[in-house]
C-alpha cells in the first residue's frame, strides 16, 4: 500500500544481495468525482505563487534534484511523507513538526506509525524550503513545498509529471495521537481500506491507483513477516505469493531475531522505476505486502489492477488526478486555522 511505502537508510544496504537474489523473478504481464471532503480543491489555483514567489517550482526542483542524485531514496520517502501528511490532520505540513524536548508533548513525527518515516524525506523539503525563503520570505507554506517535492520525485523517478495546485497553509496542530486511527495496516482488509480512503473523500479508484506508488520503495520486514512464517494465524505461509518470492524472502527475513534494517523492494521486478509493474506483479503473486496481493485478490478492485497493467500511460494519468485528489485533503487557509512557517519543524507559536 502507498501509505505504508517504506525506504532505507544508508545501513540497508544489507538488501543488495538479496535484491540481487530476487532478480531472476519474471516480470509477469499477462474517474473520479468531486465529493464533500475535496470541496476546498477550488480554493488551490496552480498560479497561486506566480506574483509572490514566481521561481518557486524551479528552487524546489533544483533541490529535488540534486537529493534524487545524492540519495535516490528521497523519491520514494518523500513519496510516503506527502500521504502520511495529508491522512492526519489533511495536507498542512503538520508531519513536519518536532517535538520540543522536555514537553512531554509527541507530534506526528513521534507516532509509532511514523517511526520509520526516513531522513531523507524530512531533508529534501528542509532544503527546499531554506532555499524558498531566501528568495521568497514568508509567502510559501511548507505544505505546499512537501507536495510539489514529492510531484518532482515522481517525475525523477520515471513517473509522470503534472501541474500542482497550491495555496495550501501550515497547520497549527500536530498530534502523534491522531496517527494510528487514520493509517491502514500492513494487514489491513479492503473494506478497512476502502473504508479509510472513503473518509477522506477517496474512492475504491483511487485506493488501487494511489497503491501503485509502491512501484518504487522498500518495506522493512516486520511489515510483512507474518505472510513469510503465520499468515493469518495458519502457522503457514500467504497461499498468494509466489514461492520464488517467499523463498527469496525468507532468505533475508527470519521470523525472529533479524536484523531490522532489512529492507525489500515493493516491486521486485523494477523497483528503482515508477512504471506500471507493481500492478503486473500482484497479477503474478509477487506482491510484497498481504494489502497489496489484497487488491487483485478482492473482486471489486480485480479489474482496476488489471486495468492499470495493461496501461502504464491510462495509470500515470489516473495516478496524477488521485494525487491531486489526495493533495486537497483537509487544506487550510487563512490565519484562523493555519501559519506560515519558516522552519518546517517548529510551528510560529
Amino acid at each position: 500500500m502507498f501509505m505504508l511505502l517504506s525506504s532505507f537508510s544508508s545501513s540497508s544496504f544489507l538488501l543488495i544481495s538479496f535484491f540481487f537474489f530476487l532478480l531472476f523473478l519474471p516480470t509477469s504481464y499477462s474517474l473520479t468525482k468531486p465529493t464533500n471532503a475535496t470541496r476546498r480543491h477550488r480554493q488551490l489555483s496552480i498560479n497561486y505563487y506566480a506574483t509572490s514567489c514566481p521561481q518557486l517550482e524551479q528552487l524546489v526542483a533544483s533541490v529535488t534534484a540534486q537529493q534524487f542524485k545524492e540519495a535516490p531514496v528521497s523519491g520514494p520517502a518523500t513519496i510516503r511523507l506527502f500521504f502520511h501528511d495529508c491522512f492526519v490532520e489533511g495536507c498542512d505540513g503538520s508531519i513536519l513538526i518536532s517535538s520540543k524536548p522536555g514537553t512531554g508533548v509527541l507530534v506526528e513525527k513521534d507516532a509509532y506509525d511514523n517511526r520509520d518515516l526516513a531522513a531523507e524525506a524530512f531533508e529534501s523539503v528542509r532544503k527546499a524550503k531554506v532555499l524558498v525563503e531566501s528568495k521568497c520570505p514568508g509567502v510559501v507554506s511548507c505544505a505546499d513545498i512537501l507536495v510539489i517535492a514529492a510531484r518532482d520525485f515522481v517525475h525523477l523517478a520515471g513517473g509522470p509529471y503534472y501541474q500542482v495546485k497550491k495555496g495550501r497553509w501550515d497547520g497549527k496542530i500536530s498530534k502523534a495521537s491522531r496517527v494510528n486511527s487514520n493509517l491502514p495496516r500492513a494487514n489491513s482488509t479492503v473494506d478497512e481500506l476502502i473504508k479509510l480512503f472513503k473518509s477522506k473523500g477517496l474512492t475504491m479508484e483511487d485506493l488501487v491507483v494511489l497503491s501503485g506508488a509502491h512501484t518504487i520503495g522498500f518495506a522493512h520486514c516486520e511489515h510483512f513477516v507474518n505472510r513469510l512464517y503465520d499468515y493469518g494465524g495458519t502457522k503457514q505461509p500467504d497461499p498468494a505469493i509466489d514461492p520464488r518470492l517467499l523463498k527469496a524472502l525468507k532468505m533475508s527475513c527470519p521470523r525472529f531475531g533479524g536484523n531490522a534494517d532489512i529492507v525489500a523492494p515493493f516491486d521486485v521486478t523494477t523497483p528503482f522505476t515508477f512504471d506500471n509493474a507493481y500492478y503486473g506483479n500482484l497479477e503474478a503473486k509477487l506482491g510484497l505486502l498481504a494489502t497489496d496481493q489484497a487488491l487483485f485478490l478482492d473482486p471489486r478492485t480485480k479489474p482496476l489492477v488489471q486495468a492499470m497493467g495493461k496501461d502504464r500511460q491510462k495509470f500515470f494519468q489516473e495516478f496524477a488526478a488521485a494525487m491531486e485528489k489526495m493533495g486537497s485533503i483537509g487544506v487550510k487557509r487563512g490565519r484562523r486555522h493555519g501559519e506560515k512557517r519558516k522552519d518546517c519543524s517548529i510551528h510560529m507559536s
